[in-house]
């Protein structure tokens, strides 16, 4: 078996052990995710060595969706840091075996303190799983090392568990891409996430408009002018009443007959795709990719037209 084969089955291996994870999931988990959603204080996470490293990432993914969290190490919690526990905190321990004995003064002051424990067992025979308030069951069948014993397919499952509770938490708190956003200020997210339409659109003297009844001259003059590849129809509400583009025009061009002889009437798109001025860009985006278009109307709150939003906005908002 070659390299590129060792790799296919150890994705194979972990695929399969995850996969195993949902038929275990019983009313443990059920209950250890409205422990935490009832939590004033922190989810506390511990565990050693690798399975320290998954909890890392599970504070990092909890904190990320406004999950306060922080990681304890368990032999630091030994030497003093065990004073950052609270009562109204929740412990959530993690170990393959479930043997952890420098846990054993987290154990002890969590009963202290009566604070409930979450534990990511990768053993359910283990007083890991004995002796949590809400066991999880993370066990493989066997790890992807073809010795049994680097911890592969086993951490795997406990992160992906720390994901499942960490979504589960996220969809019963109804955490939208908003709260997302105010979370990550910075970054790629940050810019997808955080930048309005409003900040980017054209309007008042910008806007390209004229009357229903305006002749084609007057169409290709303000269409070039405002140099958006388009005009629009306010309706007398105040709704966009059609859109006329410069592919259009080129669709135009090819039929018979006296094109300028037409009038806005005849040739606009009625009630074209818009989107609220508020909609982050984002979604402006995926509605162009979505319809292959490259102009978009924008609204305020009550439909009624306000500007115009265009692809070339969204490439210089360094969106993508």
């Amino acid at each position: 078996m070659n390299a590129r084969e060792h790799a296919r089955e150890v994705i194979r291996l972990e695929a399969a052990a995850v996969a195993g994870l949902a038929d275990r999931l019983d009313a443990s988990f059920d209950s250890a995710v409205e422990a935490i959603l009832n939590c004033t204080g922190r989810v506390i996470v511990s565990g050693m060595g690798k399975s320290g490293l998954v909890g890392k990432k599970i504070v990092a993914t909890f904190n990320s969706t406004g999950i306060s969290s922080f990681f304890l190490h368990p032999a630091e919690a030994m030497h003093g840091d065990i004073g950052l526990m609270r009562g109204e905190d929740i412990l959530l321990l993690i170990s393959k075996s479930g043997q952890m004995d420098e846990a054993d003064v987290l154990f002890a002051t969590a009963r202290r303190l009566s604070i409930p424990i979450i534990g990511l067992c990768g053993t359910v025979d283990s007083p890991l799983f004995q002796r949590a308030t809400y066991p999880l069951d993370c066990s493989v069948e066997s790890e992807a090392c073809p010795n049994n014993l680097v911890p592969t397919s086993s951490s795997t499952a406990a992160l992906v568990m720390g994901d499942a509770l960490a979504i589960a938490l996220l969809q019963a708190r109804e955490f939208t891409a908003d709260d997302f956003a105010a979370l990550h200020p910075g970054g790629f997210l940050g810019r997808r996430l955080l930048k309005r339409v409003a900040e980017f659109h054209h309007t008042g003297d910008q806007l390209p408009l004229v009357a229903e009844q305006a002749p084609m001259a007057e169409l290709l003059v303000e269409m070039t002018r405002k140099r958006l590849g388009c005009v629009l129809v306010r309706s007398d509400d105040g709704s966009v009443g059609g859109i006329f583009t410069d592919g259009d025009l080129r669709r135009r061009l090819e039929q018979k007959g006296d094109m300028f002889a037409l009038t806005m009437a005849d040739v606009m798109i009625r009630n074209p795709k818009a989107i609220s001025q508020e909609a982050i860009l984002d979604a402006a985006l995926a509605l162009m990719e979505e319809y292959a278009i490259t102009q978009l109307p924008t609204t305020d709150e009550d439909g009624r037209l306000i500007g115009i939003i265009h692809l070339h906005d969204i490439l210089r908002s360094k969106l993508v």
